[in-house]
């Protein structure tokens, strides 16, 4: 689905197409599944990190700082092409200030204000719900439906999770305790949602980088007033060895590269299937723990995996 077009269609002048591709330049079929697996494991290293910092870093501030070091990083390459291409920004801004709202203000705010409260299972069981939305938002706002394979897809990948996190018995869904901070998890899956299937409103003629240096730049804008709010109700936060490695992870890792990926990803496979990546990171979680921690596996563990990988290989067929 191509996305909007940059021009009026009452403009004398209509802009040109982007050349078709070669088959020889084609991006490979496995490329944007290896990005979008690349941008949850990321991801599930962010959600890790948010709880375990939770009582040194504000969620506000965390999210304000991880932000403000990407932009610092992005500089460099985006600023010279957002000069290059300032017509076509300024032209778009508005449709970046509402990309940058929901993707660089609202989600991980959301995310790092719901890990204060709720456990790191409650939160990851709860943005399963991610493909959900995307499909929901998807049909209310362009019309797109998922077919019946892609449907069985989603049903299986969560049924999986769901498996994993109950550890076989799915009646252990009525012990998980779910508190105020999961509003706050549904409330950055909507957002997140909303951000995906917005993607296709990107002007074709923006470079990528232009792209997310300008939404980066516009979220600190609108995230500044919290922050300056909650650093003067809250206070600072100690700069010291663990908080200074933890904000350069979250700048460079599920900030600027997730994002680059996630966002080329969407382009080339829509935001159905991709919002359906979502379901890797409890596998990531796990993953992450048995290496790092010395945790073991289970045969829940091998089902459900199976299961997410199935759902994810259902949903990605023509």
């Amino acid at each position: 689905m191509s996305p909007m077009s940059p021009m009026s269609p009452m403009s004398p002048m209509r802009p040109k197409m982007p050349p078709m591709l070669s088959p020889s330049s084609r991006p490979s079929h496995w490329r944007p599944y290896l990005l979008l697996t690349l941008t949850v494991l990321f991801w599930s290293g962010n959600f890790v990190l948010g709880r375990g910092i939770r009582d040194l870093v504000p969620p506000v501030t965390l999210n304000f700082y991880r932000w403000l070091g990407a932009l610092l990083i992005l500089l460099p390459f985006g600023l010279p092409r957002i000069r290059r291409q300032w017509p076509l920004v300024r032209r778009h801004w508005k449709m970046l200030a509402l990309m940058s709202i929901p993707s660089i203000s609202i989600f991980n705010t959301f995310i790092y204000t719901a890990l204060q409260a709720s456990t790191t299972t409650n939160t990851v069981l709860l943005n399963a719900l991610v493909p959900i939305l995307i499909g929901v938002l998807a049909w209310a706002i362009f019309g797109v439906r998922l077919g019946a394979v892609q449907a069985l897809g989603v049903f299986v990948s969560l049924a999986g999770l769901v498996f994993i996190i109950t550890q076989g018995d799915v009646r252990a869904l009525g012990d998980l305790d779910f508190s105020g901070g999961d509003l706050w998890t549904l409330g950055a899956g909507v957002s997140w949602a909303l951000y995906s299937v917005l993607l296709r409103l990107r002007p074709v003629q923006m470079e990528p980088l232009t792209f997310l240096t300008a939404i980066v730049a516009l979220g600190l804008v609108f995230l500044l007033p919290f922050y300056a709010w909650e650093r003067a109700v809250k206070g600072g936060f100690e700069l010291s060895a663990a908080t200074l490695a933890a904000i350069g992870y979250v700048c460079l890792f599920p900030s600027v590269l997730a994002y680059i990926f996630w966002n080329r990803g969407v382009e080339l496979v829509g935001p159905n299937r991709a919002g359906l990546f979502f379901h890797l990171m409890p596998v990531f979680s796990i993953l992450l723990a048995v290496a790092l921690l010395g945790e073991r596996l289970h045969g829940y563990h091998f089902v459900g995996m199976g299961m997410i990988f199935t759902g994810i290989v259902l949903n990605s067929r023509k």
